[in-house]
């Protein structure tokens, strides 16, 4: 390679973009190319290193005895740790011809001091490890539009007239102005917009008399939100109300402006509010079921995008709730309609599930709900079949509306729910750990409430049955051994090789916070705003609360990267990930992840004493 050659590949791998032109130049200056054969030891176990290998072609093993810890390959480094602490712990060897090009140790280290951004990368707690790893990745495809505020987009003049103005006197004002919309305020300050769509659609079509007064077109009720919010929330607000614009407000509540989808499309190229209005008009399931489809199409033009996890599956959650809600309303027969309460539950009550994965709901009746039980079996069973159609898969564990058991009056519901927590049982702890992460999707909310308070009500501070609750956590192990190498399952030869991300790490979390919020009683159902909770509590101290939403993060990152690279290959989804596809610092950060599950879930062992149960 020549001089400019080997500068491109050193600044191409993270960290070392951050390095000055004269530090570059000193690597360049000092790096030597090293050939190795196949089965060739590169660094001994227990011996000082003396060299940073960056790797130009071949395969590298890095082994404690006989177990492989990680796989080391093109266009990645190692082992900057043995470096930094002047011991190799492990033993370093190719797998196949190798050539790299190799820096001494003192120059490493020299710049290393010199470098802030190197440095930090190095030395930095796991949480900003993760968390800087993340927003690395997320600023590769593009300008991350979480940083990017309301303010930065294209927001249209705010034209106020007063309600007295004649349809043809604010049709005049919005040519005049060159705005899309106007605003109203009346004599006590209520406030009301006219859109250039409503004088097509409801003056000219209903053949208005131009001289009535344009507050007979106007609509109230608008949305607000602050100019200096990220421009990401105010995509969610629009999903959310089913808006296509919302009116931008100061910090003094002043108007300074509207914000339309349009301006919005120039910072977020998805059709996120196309498919939300899609959801709202669909008038046949033909019509709902297209606008679900789209929603992996979403899914993936966020994750290219660099969006981050957290607000990918509020986006999703959003649309999913409103599709579940339609297709309620457009099913339910009379009676129900009014008298009950669709519900999620498990992943999808939590806001977390974001891609497809099975059907987590129930159904609520009020006690004095009139429908016969064959017209509920019916429509329930439709409704179930109908999502299956819609690409949601069903439930392995058949809870579902469609099953007679989660579909109840509320008075059978308590009697459920004090049969759940008298008689404990594996199934009996499972049913509650499903059921308290519902939430409501359509229908009447307060049935859900008052159910989860009367669960509180039972449990009443039982030390005994929170210690039960929790102890699942004890059956599943973190897949990272004592020299924080990968731990696969040898008895699964289907997945030989691979990790349950799942199973070894993000249930752990989500049960954790699971447990600790229904010791607290806490409604709050995402396990993020969970960990937020305890720790306003003083549950959960502050350092541990960020590693634990760093943690989460990371490992549902991953978990949704590698099934969306499933779905390219029309491979089944599931939980389980090869590390040796990851990259050096996806490898490490998820060993740094594991290691923070490890450490929470120590101290719920301590907690709720699973030892003694």
């Amino acid at each position: 390679m020549s001089i400019p050659e080997q500068e491109s590949f050193i600044s191409s791998i993270h960290p070392f973009e951050s390095l000055t032109i004269n530090q570059l130049e000193l690597f360049v200056e000092n790096i030597d190319i090293a050939y190795f054969k196949e089965n060739e030891v590169i660094q001994k176990q227990n011996c000082e290193p003396t060299h940073l290998y960056f790797i130009l072609k071949g395969l590298i093993q890095e082994k404690q005895e006989d177990e492989v810890l990680s796989l080391y390959s093109k266009n990645e480094i190692f082992d900057s740790i043995s470096l930094i602490e002047n011991y190799s712990k492990n033993v370093f060897i190719t797998v196949e011809e190798t050539i790299c090009y190799i820096l001494p140790r003192d120059i490493f280290i020299k710049t290393l001091h010199e470098n802030s951004t190197l440095k930090n990368y190095f030395f930095q707690s796991i949480s900003e490890k993760i968390s800087n790893n993340i927003n690395n990745e997320n600023n590769k495809e593009m300008a991350n539009i979480m940083v990017a505020k309301i303010k930065d987009a294209k927001i249209h003049k705010a034209v106020i007239i007063d309600t007295e103005k004649t349809i043809f006197e604010a049709a005049s004002i919005i040519k005049k102005e060159k705005v899309p919309t106007v605003l109203l305020k009346d004599e006590k300050g209520e406030m009301y917009i006219v859109t250039d769509s409503d004088f097509r659609q409801k003056v000219i079509l209903n053949r208005m008399d131009f001289d009535d007064k344009v507050i007979k077109i106007a609509s109230k009720g608008l949305i607000y939100v602050n100019e200096d919010d990220f421009l990401f929330n105010a995509q969610l607000t629009m999903a959310k109300h089913g808006l296509k614009r919302v009116v931008v407000q100061n910090d003094k509540k002043e108007i300074v402006g509207i914000l339309d989808q349009i301006s919005l499309s120039s910072f977020f190229a998805t059709n996120t509010f196309s498919v939300s209005n899609q959801i709202v008009k669909a008038e046949t399931l033909e019509e709902l079921k297209e606008a679900s489809l789209s929603f992996i199409k979403i899914i993936r033009s966020l994750n290219a995008k660099g969006v981050k996890i957290e607000f990918i599956a509020k986006l999703i959650n959003q649309l999913n709730k409103k599709l579940l809600d339609k297709l309620y309303v457009m099913l339910a027969p009379e009676e129900l309609l009014g008298k009950s309460s669709l519900v999620v539950m498990g992943s999808e009550g939590r806001g977390e599930q974001i891609l497809k994965t099975d059907q987590d709901n129930a159904l609520i009746l009020e006690n004095d709900c009139t429908i016969s039980d064959e017209k509920l079996q019916e429509f329930t069973t439709r409704f179930t079949e109908t999502l299956v159609d819609f690409g949601f898969p069903r439930c392995e564990g058949n809870i579902m509306v469609s099953n007679p058991y989660w579909c109840r009056r509320e008075s059978d519901f308590k009697d459920l729910i004090f049969e759940w927590v008298t008689q404990p049982s594996p199934d009996n702890f499972m049913n509650i750990a499903i059921f308290y992460d519902a939430v409501s999707v359509s229908g009447d909310r307060a049935l859900i409430l008052r159910l989860k308070e009367y669960l509180f009500k039972i449990i009443d501070n039982s030390q005994q049955f929170n210690s039960h609750f929790a102890k699942i956590i004890s059956s599943f192990d973190v897949p990272l051994g004592f020299f924080d190498g990968f731990v696969f399952n040898s008895k699964d030869n289907k997945h030989k090789n691979e990790l349950n991300i799942k199973k070894g790490g993000i249930f752990i979390i989500v049960q954790g916070m699971r447990s600790l919020s229904l010791e607290h009683k806490l409604y709050n159902t995402s396990t993020a705003k969970r960990i937020k909770r305890l720790n306003e509590l003083g549950v959960i101290e502050t350092e541990l609360a960020n590693e634990i939403t760093m943690a989460f993060n990371f490992l549902t990152n991953i978990n949704l990267k590698s099934n969306l690279e499933k779905l390219d290959k029309q491979e089944e989804v599931d939980n389980y990930i090869n590390p040796n596809t990851l990259n050096t610092m996806e490898k490490d950060l998820l060993k740094e992840s594991f290691k923070i599950v490890n450490k929470l879930k120590k101290k719920l062992e301590f907690h709720f004493k699973l030892n003694y149960v």
